[in-house]
């Protein structure tokens, strides 16, 4: 039965620490009948036996004490004798000269205190002339430890810096290969833009040459006196309708080519609306997007302009074709120079069917390389990652070093206890 009315332990905290000695305070009330046999061991929570003690002391009392008084009282436990650090949870126990229990306290855990200041003894073997002779360094183990893992610290914020680097690079690889993506989508469709604007132009052209046939045809029968020059011109013009013949065959051809550089845009289109989903985290770059806009419509006020141009061109045609009654003899010559602009108007727009396809293929090689370059870096960052687990799994190891050290020299302190403790029985 226990006697928990005659004795209570005082102050008992929830955590010790095994690297220096526990003070045991308890009080000893008037109706407890104290021996010099009575002692106080440290029980592990769930005990059954008083045999099961991990360590005990002898319950001293006050020099002085008179039986049948109140009176406080400390036993120590010193550090050599404790259990290791642990979750696992213990009490304290009174027991009187008769083995029977008079009180427990309340459970505790013994923990590690930080820093470590254990002591940890390295053997050095030197050379001399009349043998071996090896030497014993003692160092704090903490500081042991300590030292290696700022050593593995640094080796691994290295490879976090390398690794930190390298995303950085991908990112801006990213940024700039999205950038050239932009402008390229900008400048196809101010391309397409002018395309549209210059085949307008063409199909006007081809109209104001028939209203000139048409008036060609006035003139022809309200002044007989231009039959042979007329004549003349007609053959011109049947050569010129067979040249327009052809130009249009030729703008047909460009038109079927355009429709298909169309379709091959719509595709582009859809694959950068897939692109797209994937750079929405570029807010950022809506400065620079507003810069390249305000670019484009300066390009469309200076296509506006040169579309004013042809307008006053084409309104310099119909005032000539006013005066033609009065102007018969330059009939040929603006004939000739309305073939030579439908002639650059078709150069022109080869040229730009060029062009788009040349920025069609220098943007597949670029896509290539960024492919490429984000291959590489992901390599990398594979490498890193495989550096980085050889050296955790180099850690594991020194952390089961520490744990297999800390364990002997827990087993060298728990038999130095057990024979301390039979030295004393």
């Amino acid at each position: 039965m226990d006697k928990q009315s005659t004795v209570v332990f005082r102050n008992v905290g929830q955590l010790y620490f095994p690297q220096t000695r526990v003070e045991c305070h308890y009080s000893l009330n008037s109706d407890h009948q104290w021996s010099s046999s009575d002692w106080i061991g440290i029980f592990e929570m769930g005990w059954s036996s008083v045999k099961q003690y991990y360590t005990y002391t002898w319950a001293a009392v006050p020099e002085g004490y008179t039986e049948g008084t109140s009176v406080n009282c400390c036993a120590l436990f010193h550090a050599c004798y404790l259990p290791r650090p642990s979750h696992v949870e213990y009490q304290f126990v009174y027991m009187d000269k008769m083995g029977e229990v008079c009180a427990r306290s309340r459970p505790f855990t013994f923990c590690a205190p930080k820093p470590l200041e254990e002591l940890e003894t390295l053997k050095e073997e030197q050379d001399l002339e009349d043998g071996e002779e090896e030497l014993l360094l003692v160092i704090p183990r903490a500081q042991l430890l300590q030292s290696r893992l700022e050593e593995c610290l640094k080796k691994q914020a290295e490879l976090q810096q390398a690794l930190d680097q390298a995303e950085q690079e991908t990112e801006n690889e990213k940024e700039n290969g999205i950038k050239s993506k932009t402008e390229w989508e900008s400048e196809r469709e101010s391309m397409k833009e002018e395309i549209s604007e210059l085949r307008d132009n063409l199909r006007q052209k081809c109209e104001l040459l028939k209203k000139m046939e048409g008036k060609q045809k006035d003139v022809k029968y309200s002044q007989e006196s231009l039959t042979s020059e007329l004549n003349k011109l007609m053959a011109d013009k049947s050569e010129s309708q067979q040249r327009i013949k052809d130009l249009e065959d030729n703008v047909k051809v460009l038109t079927d080519r355009e429709k298909e550089g169309n379709m091959e845009l719509e595709r582009l289109k859809e694959r950068v609306k897939k692109m797209s989903c994937q750079m929405k985290h570029n807010e950022e770059k809506r400065k620079s997007l507003q810069v390249e806009s305000e670019a484009a419509l300066v390009e469309v006020r200076r296509l506006q302009e040169r579309l004013e141009a042809s307008e006053h061109v084409a309104e310099s045609l119909r005032r000539e074709l006013r005066d033609l009654s009065t102007r018969q003899g330059h009939a040929h010559t603006e004939l000739h120079q309305a073939r030579l602009q439908v002639a650059q108007l078709t150069l022109q727009l080869s040229e730009e069917n060029l062009v788009l396809r040349e920025e069609r293929a220098n943007w597949a090689l670029e896509r290539e390389a960024y492919r490429h370059a984000a291959e590489i870096d992901k390599n990398k960052l594979q490498e890193l990652n495989c550096e980085e687990q050889r050296k955790e799994e180099w850690l594991q190891e020194e952390r089961m070093e520490r744990e297999r050290l800390e364990a002997e020299l827990g087993t060298d302190r728990v038999s130095k206890s057990k024979y301390f403790a039979i030295a004393i029985i």
